[in-house]
């Protein structure tokens, strides 16, 4: 049977092993965590959310993070420490201005494709992950914002999406726990929300029942090329030390989010990934006034780059914020406190007295696409690079990946 290495066991990198197992691939998953989805995929803002396909490609991002750069608890925050890898992605991102709208388009187009993917695969493995279809709503403070807003509002609408202008009367009748004072929003019915982690749990369990083998606490060291792939990887031993061990494989796929860059350079390839760390509060709803208070459908306050998910009947995510810090994991209180903040402001009655922050390094391409399909060599593929809409696309594209990995690595029936 042929035999594929997964590397990397969060959102992608299980949806990609399911995939694989599906067809009938050998599958196993290496992962540097204990355990699946411990890193971006532990505690993200939840959102299955094709309404925010837009792609960050645009001048007006380089003019906000400019003005943003000393403002601590500011929605985008850039380190201005001179760094080649920071410097060479934000000269690549500049050059994809150019393909803003056609790039936001496909976007859409793919995040619309995930949602049937993903909803099939819970259905069919019974996974519970608190999913709420409630839908998402954005809302803007201003007409400028709104205007703006409208400006994409066209471009998703041309990559498929059902999703219109709302009223702040139509706003209130949506989510009646948001304040008055809103200018307008838009509302996307089909847009959901759930638990990443315990989707991504839930999968790698299903993987395991397909035969799918997962070894936790490896770390890549060396990927060889002969007669096949020699992957090279330390785990734990007994009494603090490490002891080093090998696998063959008929091939690779690179699933390993931030660190996807480091591994392609083992094989020869450059995938310019940027570790762009966004922050997650996790509000625990401990009575009753706090429930009823805190709103259910899914929110985006675009002036403050906040998003918020309900997940099940205790527990609202509130999440945002872009940090160019390279891969610094620190969770900093003056970035946490804005998302306290901003929750006590809008929804008073909830209290924050039980909170759990969180931080995770979203995995960018310089052009906000995922890199999805082949590497240089015969039998090495990617599927990487999600950004901040991993959650969102990672059905479609392993689905995408685990065509190409059988056009160019047939299932075959010898023996492992």
């Amino acid at each position: 049977m042929t035999r594929i290495v997964v590397i990397g066991a969060g959102i992608s990198g299980v949806s990609t092993a399911y995939a694989l197992l599906r067809q009938g691939y050998h599958v196993t998953v290496l992962d540097r965590q204990r355990y699946a989805a411990m890193e971006t995929s532990f505690a993200n803002g939840g959102q299955l959310s094709a309404s925010n396909a837009e792609v960050w490609n645009h001048w007006s991002t380089l003019l906000k993070g400019a003005k943003w750069m000393l403002k601590n608890d500011a929605p985008l925050l850039m380190n201005p420490k001179p760094s080649w890898h920071k410097y060479s992605w934000i000269g690549e991102f500049v050059a994809n201005i150019s393909k803003y709208q056609p790039n936001t388009i496909e976007t859409t187009r793919l995040a619309i494709a995930a949602r049937t993917h993903m909803f099939e695969i819970a259905a069919r493995e019974r996974i519970d992950f608190d999913h709420v279809t409630r839908g998402i709503l954005h809302i803007y403070w201003d007409k400028h914002g709104f205007d703006h807003a409208m400006q994409v509002n066209r471009l998703l609408v041309a990559g498929g999406l059902d999703r219109g202008p709302v009223t702040p009367e139509e706003i209130r009748s949506i989510e009646p726990a948001l304040p008055a004072g809103l200018f307008g929003g838009f509302f996307t019915p089909l847009d959901s929300t759930g638990d990443i982690h315990k989707y991504t749990m839930g999968l790698a369990k299903a993987c395991e029942r397909l035969g799918g083998r997962f070894e936790y606490d490896a770390i890549v060291n060396r990927i060889d090329r002969k007669n096949g792939f020699r992957i090279s990887y330390t785990v734990p031993a007994k009494h603090g030390e490490s002891q080093e061990r090998t696998m063959e494989a008929d091939g690779v796929v690179v699933c390993a989010g931030s660190a996807s860059r480091d591994i392609a350079a083992m094989l020869g390839d450059r995938v310019n990934i940027y570790p762009v760390k966004g922050y997650s509060i996790t509000v625990h709803l401990d009575d009753e006034n706090a429930k009823s208070a805190s709103p259910w459908v899914s929110l985006l306050d675009d002036r403050a780059k906040i998003v918020t998910s309900r997940l099940g009947d205790d527990r609202l995510r509130v999440a945002g914020t872009a940090e160019f810090n390279g891969f610094n994991r620190d969770i900093r209180d003056d970035r946490i406190r804005p998302l306290v903040d901003w929750t006590r402001a809008l929804f008073p009655s909830v209290t924050t007295n039980r909170v759990v922050p969180w931080a995770g390094l979203r995995p960018m391409m310089p052009n906000m696409m995922p890199r999805v399909g082949k590497g240089r060599l015969q039998g090495v593929f990617y599927n990487t690079g999600h950004g901040h809409l991993g959650w969102t696309l990672s059905a479609a594209t392993s689905a995408l990946l685990a065509e190409v990995v059988a056009e160019s690595l047939p299932v075959t029936a010898r023996a492992a």
